[in-house]
């Protein structure tokens, strides 16, 4: 890519729907400052369970169309955000979704979690080489809630890190680049603790129950937070955007629920772990802005 912006965010998300929930207001807020604000997103999510009744034959054990559908979720999602630069890991459908752990997808030929990293790495590399960002977001260790497809993202997003920046890796990919800073997602507990009183509190909601604080993915000690993102003046931009993914989110007011129809808070303050790479902040307190201190 040539006449690239001054800053350059790179998200890599495991299945539509995950960037939106986890990232929308940060991604909605840096693209509408002029970053460059690319997702990568590593399966169609073709084994995702179905909330329309209209749309139930796309299901995985029926006309097995869901992944195409959500491809085109997923772009009418990136227009809300405001993000041009939205690809598939590979290409649409070059991974599939493998499925909650232990099912018998994890291993089906061509599922995201029975590729070997470096495999699933080398298109990453490419993109990584080819936009050059400063700065890289994803998943903790464990997916942030034990998903496979969310772990094996964590896995090919650090590797593809290290292998992008080496300069003996794969010439044809592109010239070497080293990513300043990786970010973590994360859910501060005492925000995630807050949200669900406000969801206790409210009236006028359908969901017929509410989910548990340990079904939000990231949730972590307050002290573990290094960066906060303030995405209010894009709160709609982010709703706008999980709405959009009609087949998997039912949004109400300032909560939602997936397809086990139990209500959660929708954060538009976003939370990050700076893993790697150096803060731009004063000792002792949280970034503002994830390209603190990084020199364009």
């Amino acid at each position: 890519m040539t006449d690239l912006p001054a800053r350059r965010l790179l998200l890599v998300h495991a299945h539509p729907d995950d960037e939106s929930i986890n990232n929308g207001a940060t991604m909605a807020k840096y693209a509408a400052e002029g970053a460059h604000v690319t997702l990568v997103t590593c399966t169609q999510g073709e084994e995702g369970e179905v909330i329309p009744a209209g749309l139930a034959h796309l299901a995985p054990d029926r006309d097995d169309r869901l992944g195409p559908h959500r491809v085109g979720e997923l772009a009418a999602a990136m227009k809300e955000l405001g993000v041009t630069d939205h690809r598939f890991l590979g290409g649409p459908g070059r991974f599939r979704d493998s499925g909650m752990m232990g099912v018998a997808q994890n291993q089906r030929p061509g599922s995201f979690w029975s590729t070997p990293v470096d495999d699933a790495a080398s298109p990453l590399v490419e993109i990584i080489r080819s936009v050059r960002p400063q700065v890289l977001v994803t998943y903790d260790p464990d997916g942030g809630y034990g998903h496979p497809d969310h772990i094996q993202a964590h896995r090919v997003a650090m590797r593809a890190a290290d292998l992008a920046a080496d300069p003996g890796h794969r010439a044809e990919l592109g010239a070497p680049h080293t990513i300043a800073k990786i970010y973590w997602n994360r859910v501060p507990r005492t925000v995630a603790e807050s949200g669900f009183a406000a969801l206790r509190a409210a009236t006028g909601l359908t969901f017929p129950g509410i989910a548990d604080i340990r079904d939000v993915p990231g949730v972590v000690d307050d002290e573990l937070i290094t960066a906060e993102i303030d995405g209010t003046e894009y709160a709609d931009r982010k709703a706008a955007a999980m709405r959009a993914h009609v087949t998997q989110i039912v949004v109400q007011d300032e909560f939602f629920a997936l397809s086990n129809d139990l209500g959660q808070p929708i954060f538009v303050r976003e939370y990050y772990q700076l893993v790697r790479g150096a803060s731009g902040a004063p000792a002792g307190e949280r970034e503002r802005d994830l390209f603190a201190g990084v020199v364009a």
